[in-house]
């Protein structure tokens, strides 16, 4: 399927001579190389909102854990909570993303260099009919399909009706996420953050206040209904923005038709949509043997991930914010400034997730204590969903390096089946490795293949980096595509992931000492964040950890301005 016009042939794409130094036409309009202040602000602002979005996720579990425990009907409806988790990998988070964004930046790209017409309203003209066409035909798929996907997912389920009718009504995101995604990722290309880092927090309101509204009445089904409602929210939040965005002219533009772009073909499209979904196989992995231990393990297993994945979330919002940066580099010809964008990247996201993983090992009891022990979740339900984080959270810098490492075999608009051969080699690894623990430690097993093979994907997507790189003797084509693709200098990144290592052990074991010098969660949980933080501050810098210094120079920056990020 391809959603824009074939390209005419002996159409090359455009090149800024240049480009590194001289500032693009439309800078006035936010499209100049990236300033370290804006990006600094937005990746704040960007973390900000979605803090808050993933404290109402936080919110949500906690109602939801209130409200129906962590029994066999919170079970069901976390079946049908597939859905959702798969419509926002594939059409928020890494689907459309990953397609879009350098399209649009392409498109910015021509539009700046004055091509006739306006390259942005006609690739939205070409590619947003098709999409939705296509995202209705999936969602009424989904519907009528929920009672295989159900048995396919949970054969163990004791209660298999009311997950089908979960599924039935959440079966409604794939339309409203598809759409959500297509707004964030031009809104992104357009470098405006503001709205596409609300959207989750749009999303968990409708679904708290739907489950305090409907909750007494229709059970359960209330949290599927809320996901309808929130995916709504999450398309009306950007809206006005993404409006605003393309009634702007072309600053050099005229009214004739102009020339077509690259297409948007079937081959990229299949590329990120399969990595993207083999990606999010590991949850249908881990729920499908949960199913069949005793009541709850599905979520204890949920609980877990939706805590622990908190700190690879901040840690991936830099990531966000340059991607558009990293595909306009490319749109220009400027690999270089690509790759040093990518590689001080993963130095900070790194540094940002292993502090947040080593404060999620040493406090995973008090931080489960505090959001979820009361109404009929238990002081066992407590120990069990804890013991299950601080296992996931091993895994937690292969998912991140995974989220980073990603970007950058996409971020040229051009097909790359490499990710998808990566990720298939760590789903195997952890099916493997599911099967043979999980007879041995239960729901602790699940989380430990988890986390062992999404680092075995994040191993070979760092040495895939490393090898798309130009060879002597290779054709014009082949050179000029190598150009094109995000290059690593392995030795160097692997320096930058090593020395923060030492200083997340050390800080966690301080951590967890402290901690559990209380009997009460909430000093244990201060008093032991707080002596992770420092600790590994201070061997960070000690160390010359460059994302230490980063995160400390980026923090000062943006709160200089943080204002200057709405007016951009």
């Amino acid at each position: 399927m391809n959603m824009t016009p074939p390209r005419t042939p002996g159409t090359a794409r455009p090149t800024v001579p240049g480009a590194r130094n001289a500032p693009h036409a439309d800078a006035g309009r936010g499209q100049a190389p990236e300033a370290r202040g804006f990006l600094a602000r937005a990746a704040l602002l960007t973390a900000a909102l979605s803090v808050a979005g993933s404290l109402l996720g936080l919110g949500r579990d906690q109602a939801l854990a209130r409200l129906f425990g962590a029994g066999s009907e919170t079970d069901a409806f976390l079946v049908a909570w597939t859905v959702p988790e798969f419509a926002a990998t594939l059409l928020i988070e890494d689907g459309l993303a990953l397609v879009l964004i350098p399209a649009f930046s392409l498109a910015l790209s021509r539009r700046a260099q004055g091509a006739p017409g306006d390259p942005v309203r006609s690739l939205v003209a070409a590619t947003l009919p098709r999409l939705s066409l296509a995202l209705i035909t999936a969602g009424g798929l989904v519907v009528v399909g929920a009672p295989f996907l159900v048995g396919a997912l949970a054969p163990g389920l004791p209660d298999p009706g009311l997950a089908v009718d979960c599924t039935r009504i959440t079966a409604t995101c794939v339309v409203s996420f598809g759409l959500a995604g297509y707004c964030s990722a031009a809104l992104r290309a357009h470098r405006r953050f503001l709205a596409p880092a609300a959207i989750y927090v749009a999303y968990n309101t409708g679904i708290i206040t739907a489950m305090l509204v409907l909750g007494g009445h229709w059970g359960v089904r209330s949290a599927a209904a809320g996901v309808a409602a929130g995916g709504c929210l999450m398309v009306a939040v950007q809206l006005p923005a993404l409006w605003r965005q393309l009634r702007t002219k072309s600053a050099g533009g005229t009214a004739e038709a102009g020339e077509p772009q690259r297409p948007v073909g079937l081959a990229l499209v299949c590329a990120v949509l399969l990595f993207a979904l083999c990606r999010q196989s590991q949850v249908l992995i881990e729920r499908f043997i949960a199913s069949h231990l005793d009541p709850g393990a599905i979520s204890h297993l949920n609980y877990a991930q939706k805590v622990a994945q908190i700190p690879m979330t901040l840690s991936l919002m830099l990531c966000t914010v340059t991607f558009p940066v990293v595909a306009r580099a490319l749109a220009d010809g400027d690999g270089e400034r690509a790759r040093d964008r990518v590689e001080r990247d993963l130095a900070f996201a790194a540094c940002i997730v292993l502090l947040g993983a080593a404060t999620v090992v040493a406090c995973a009891p008090q931080i489960v204590e505090l959001l979820f022990q009361r109404g009929a979740f238990t002081a066992r339900d407590t120990a069990a969903t804890a013991e299950v984080m601080r296992v996931y959270a091993l895994g937690l810098l292969g998912q991140t390096l995974v989220g980073a490492l990603v970007r950058t075999y996409f971020s040229d608009g051009r097909p790359n089946w490499y990710p998808l051969a990566a990720m298939t080699a760590g789903i195997a690894a952890t099916a493997a490795a599911g099967a043979g623990t999980v007879g041995l430690w239960g729901v602790s097993g699940i989380a430990a293949a988890n986390a062992a093979g999404i680092t075995l994907t994040a191993a070979l997507l760092l040495g895939g980096a490393r090898a798309r790189s130009a060879r002597p003797g290779t054709d014009g084509r082949t050179a000029r595509a190598a150009r094109n693709v995000v290059s690593l200098r392995l030795r160097h990144v692997l320096a930058d992931l090593a020395r923060p290592l030492g200083a997340a052990f050390a800080a966690t074991v301080a951590g967890a000492f402290v901690a559990s010098r209380f009997e009460a969660p909430l000093p244990g949980l201060v008093l032991g964040c707080l002596t992770v933080t420092v600790v590994f501050v201070l061997l960070g810098r000690a160390l010359g950890e460059r994302g230490v210094v980063s995160a400390l120079r980026s923090v000062r920056s943006a709160t200089r301005r943080l204002p200057y990020v709405r007016s951009r």
